[in-house]
């Protein structure tokens, strides 16, 4: 075997990427929902996403973390859509309780209890909120999170508790009667 055959082996062909690259098209597709705000945005950029993993297959099937590359690539392309854009970086758009009526007094208080959350989360740091929705919304690893974030699990583990009792004592304050 010479050297230009075994320079090849390391390329993925269409199928491999097809299952190990393209099937997480619906995986992160939450992320790019959450980053973006906008169904057909969204799915545009994870059309895009795919074309960039797939001109950079080379590089991701040597990759380490492959799953941190592919969720890194999804965030940066993002980030860039969103500056070119300049609007909002992340939400809490996706709590949602089925089965609550609009005209019922559940409703409404759960209405409240979304936008002070959202409004409670909107005030912290864009780092510790991307987490929080990353780990809590997105249901990622922390290792994913760290692939993604370029941050160490237990600093990861740190911010998420610090911002989940941020937002605990925050409700506390709002919903105290005393």
């Amino acid at each position: 075997m010479n050297n230009n055959s075994s320079r090849y082996t390391n390329v993925m062909n269409r199928e491999v990427f097809r299952n190990t690259v393209f099937s997480k098209a619906d995986r992160i597709y939450p992320l790019v929902m959450r980053l973006l705000r906008n169904e057909s945005d969204a799915k545009d950029a994870i059309q895009e996403i795919m074309v960039k993993l797939w001109n950079k297959r080379k590089q991701l099937s040597s990759h380490p973390n492959m799953n941190g590359f592919i969720f890194l690539t999804a965030r940066n392309h993002c980030l860039d859509i969103l500056k070119k854009k300049k609007r909002a970086v992340v939400g809490f758009n996706d709590i949602s309780i089925e089965n609550l009526k609009a005209t019922s007094p559940i409703h409404f208080e759960y209405q409240e209890l979304k936008t002070h959350i959202e409004n409670i989360i909107e005030n912290c740091p864009i780092q510790h909120k991307e987490i929080l929705i990353l780990r809590d919304l997105d249901e990622l690893e922390y290792k994913e999170i760290a692939a993604l974030t370029e941050l160490k699990v237990e600093h990861i583990r740190v911010i998420l508790s610090r911002t989940r009792k941020y937002v605990q004592q925050e409700l506390k304050k709002y919903y105290s009667y005393e």
